[in-house]
């Protein structure tokens, strides 16, 4: 068994975190010279957190890290954006390392045999957790990754049933082959928000048209908030209270491959908040804030740089209109 290294505590403290993503967290190794490459911290999973975090929610990242330096950076920076630490598990174990090694189109490598994040434990998370959830996030290759996997889906499935709200990002990798259909179609069925590109909907349902993956997404769950990018011709929103649409994509001017990252999960991130934060709250302001998220994290602090006065003030600037399908 792997030590571990975690903070738990016996009884309920009132400050758990409400909205927790679970999930990878890894290091991002980029290439910068021929024979050069520079570390980054990343996950989709672990930045949405961070993103919610920096807009002022209550939030935690419930995963497994290494105790290296990798690890040890990943740590530094939860405690930066104010994450509740006690979510977080350290493992005597290798890091989970992503390389890209062709920004264009993005290609990425995943290193991660029996590395730190295989070995989170969902009974060592802190008492009292379940009870203070309201929101949970799931998504990227944390869910293609065995045995995480199937412990994160469980876990989804147990929350849902447990009165908690479910958020889930696909994140569309090459490792989302057929094998993947049936995790897909169980987090689209207990999801009640779903944000995918029109990348993500190509990719994964394998097709030219993303209107046949929309479709589909309908299908297995009428009911869900679906947030849908558009490379450069915006997002929309398709809300049980309306579709809404904004033009135009922050996506359009960014062309490194991690600030994109940080765009997409801040996007999410800025979603959930405004769901969060007003419930009862109309689509136009929704849509408004999960893109003004997004372009907040568009420059080379991505989602560490996001504050809630910033992305308030884009929100206001944003103009939204009824959806028509793309």
């Amino acid at each position: 068994m792997p030590t571990m290294t975690f903070a738990s505590t016996p009884v309920l403290h009132a400050d758990l975190a409400s909205f927790v993503s679970f999930g990878e967290a890894l290091t991002d190794m980029r290439r910068v010279g021929p024979t050069e490459w520079r570390s980054h911290c990343g996950g989709s999973p672990w930045k949405v957190a961070i993103a919610a975090s920096r807009l002022g929610q209550l939030s935690a990242f419930a995963g497994g890290i290494s105790k290296d330096a990798f690890g040890q950076e990943l740590w530094q920076r939860s405690v930066d954006a104010s994450l509740d630490l006690r979510f977080i598990q350290q493992f005597a174990r290798s890091p989970l390392l992503s390389f890209l090694h062709e920004p264009v189109p993005p290609s990425f490598l995943y290193v991660g045999d029996d590395s730190a994040d295989l070995h989170f434990r969902p009974h060592a998370l802190p008492a009292g957790w379940r009870h203070a959830l309201r929101w949970a996030h799931f998504g990227s290759i944390s869910l293609t990754r065995e045995p995480l996997a199937a412990r994160l889906v469980a876990l989804a499935e147990s929350l849902k049933d447990e009165g908690a709200r479910i958020s889930y990002d696909p994140h569309y990798r090459l490792s989302m082959d057929s094998r993947y259909d049936r995790t897909l179609e169980r987090m689209c069925r207990i999801a009640d928000v779903i944000r995918v590109s029109e990348d993500d909907l190509c990719g994964l349902f394998r097709c030219r048209d993303y209107h046949l993956g929309l479709g589909q997404l309908a299908a297995w769950n009428p009911k869900a908030i679906v947030l849908l990018t558009l490379r450069d011709r915006g997002a929309q929103l398709f809300h049980p209270k309306g579709d809404v649409s904004v033009c135009g994509s922050t996506l359009e001017a960014v062309t490194d491959p991690f600030h994109r990252l940080d765009v997409a999960d801040a996007t999410t991130a800025g979603l959930l908040f405004s769901l969060i934060r007003s419930p009862d709250g109309s689509p136009d302001d929704h849509l408004r804030w999960a893109v003004a998220a997004g372009a907040a994290a568009a420059d080379e602090h991505g989602v560490h740089g996001l504050t809630h006065r910033r992305v308030e003030a884009l929100a206001l600037q944003i103009q939204v209109a009824p959806a028509e399908l793309a």
